[in-house]
Protein backbone atom coordinates (compact mmCIF):
# COMPACT_ATOMS: atom_id res chain seq x y z
CA UNK A 1 0.00 0.00 0.00
CA UNK A 2 1.29 3.45 -0.88
CA UNK A 3 1.43 6.25 1.67
CA UNK A 4 -1.70 8.41 1.58
CA UNK A 5 0.34 11.46 2.67
CA UNK A 6 -2.31 12.31 5.22
CA UNK A 7 0.05 13.01 8.14
CA UNK A 8 -1.90 10.91 10.64
CA UNK A 9 1.12 8.81 11.60
CA UNK A 10 2.83 12.10 12.54
CA UNK A 11 -0.05 13.46 14.61
CA UNK A 12 -1.86 10.62 16.37
CA UNK A 13 0.58 8.09 17.88
CA UNK A 14 3.36 8.90 20.29
CA UNK A 15 6.88 8.81 18.85
CA UNK A 16 9.47 8.02 21.50
CA UNK A 17 12.46 8.87 19.30
CA UNK A 18 11.11 12.42 18.98
CA UNK A 19 9.68 12.62 22.55
CA UNK A 20 6.28 13.34 20.95
CA UNK A 21 3.24 12.45 23.07
CA UNK A 22 0.09 10.84 21.73
CA UNK A 23 -2.34 13.14 19.94
CA UNK A 24 0.07 16.00 19.27
CA UNK A 25 1.44 17.00 15.90
CA UNK A 26 5.10 16.20 15.26
CA UNK A 27 7.06 19.45 15.17
CA UNK A 28 8.70 18.24 11.94
CA UNK A 29 5.43 17.80 10.04
CA UNK A 30 5.14 20.54 7.44
CA UNK A 31 1.99 22.38 6.41
CA UNK A 32 1.95 20.16 3.31
CA UNK A 33 1.71 17.11 5.65
CA UNK A 34 5.20 15.96 4.64
CA UNK A 35 8.20 15.47 6.92
CA UNK A 36 10.55 18.45 7.02
CA UNK A 37 13.45 16.24 8.26
CA UNK A 38 12.72 13.35 5.88
CA UNK A 39 16.37 12.53 5.15
CA UNK A 40 17.27 12.62 8.89
CA UNK A 41 14.07 11.16 10.35
CA UNK A 42 14.46 8.54 13.10
CA UNK A 43 14.36 4.80 12.34
CA UNK A 44 10.80 4.41 13.69
CA UNK A 45 9.62 6.86 11.04
CA UNK A 46 11.79 5.32 8.32
CA UNK A 47 10.41 1.84 8.91
CA UNK A 48 6.74 2.83 9.26
CA UNK A 49 4.65 1.42 6.43
CA UNK A 50 1.05 2.30 5.62
CA UNK A 51 -1.42 -0.48 6.32
CA UNK A 52 -5.14 -1.19 6.66
CA UNK A 53 -5.35 1.22 9.63
CA UNK A 54 -4.79 4.08 7.17
CA UNK A 55 -7.92 3.02 5.30
CA UNK A 56 -9.96 2.48 8.50
CA UNK A 57 -9.35 6.03 9.68
CA UNK A 58 -9.69 7.73 6.29
CA UNK A 59 -11.50 11.08 6.57
CA UNK A 60 -11.53 14.42 4.73
CA UNK A 61 -9.41 16.39 7.23
CA UNK A 62 -6.27 15.70 9.29
CA UNK A 63 -8.20 16.47 12.48
CA UNK A 64 -10.87 13.88 11.65
CA UNK A 65 -8.23 11.25 10.80
CA UNK A 66 -6.40 11.93 14.08
CA UNK A 67 -9.66 11.66 16.01
CA UNK A 68 -10.53 8.35 14.33
CA UNK A 69 -7.07 6.96 15.10
CA UNK A 70 -7.30 7.96 18.77
CA UNK A 71 -10.78 6.46 19.01
CA UNK A 72 -9.75 3.23 17.27
CA UNK A 73 -6.94 2.65 19.78
CA UNK A 74 -8.79 3.95 22.87
CA UNK A 75 -6.46 6.93 23.26
CA UNK A 76 -8.96 9.80 23.26
CA UNK A 77 -8.90 10.43 27.04
CA UNK A 78 -5.10 10.21 27.20
CA UNK A 79 -4.68 12.64 24.29
CA UNK A 80 -7.22 15.06 25.79
CA UNK A 81 -5.44 14.96 29.15
CA UNK A 82 -2.06 15.63 27.54
CA UNK A 83 -3.51 18.53 25.57
CA UNK A 84 -5.31 19.97 28.63
CA UNK A 85 -2.11 19.85 30.67
CA UNK A 86 -0.17 21.38 27.76
CA UNK A 87 2.37 18.58 27.87
CA UNK A 88 4.69 18.49 24.88
CA UNK A 89 7.03 15.70 26.03
CA UNK A 90 6.19 12.01 25.79
CA UNK A 91 8.47 11.29 28.75
CA UNK A 92 6.59 13.81 30.86
CA UNK A 93 3.23 12.45 29.70
CA UNK A 94 4.25 8.90 30.64
CA UNK A 95 5.32 10.13 34.10
CA UNK A 96 1.82 11.42 34.90
CA UNK A 97 0.05 9.56 37.67
CA UNK A 98 -3.01 7.63 36.54
CA UNK A 99 -6.14 9.72 36.43
CA UNK A 100 -8.50 8.80 39.23
CA UNK A 101 -11.87 7.38 38.16
CA UNK A 102 -14.49 10.08 38.08
CA UNK A 103 -11.92 12.89 38.01
CA UNK A 104 -13.64 15.76 36.28
CA UNK A 105 -10.67 17.47 34.71
CA UNK A 106 -6.96 17.47 34.44
CA UNK A 107 -4.96 19.65 36.81
CA UNK A 108 -1.79 21.29 35.60
CA UNK A 109 1.38 19.84 37.12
Amino acid sequence: MDCLRCGTCCTAPDIAALDKPVGLRCPHLGDDLLCTIYEERPPVCRTHRPDEICLKIAAPTPEERRARYLELFGLVAEAERIRALKITSMARARALPPEEPGAGGAKKR
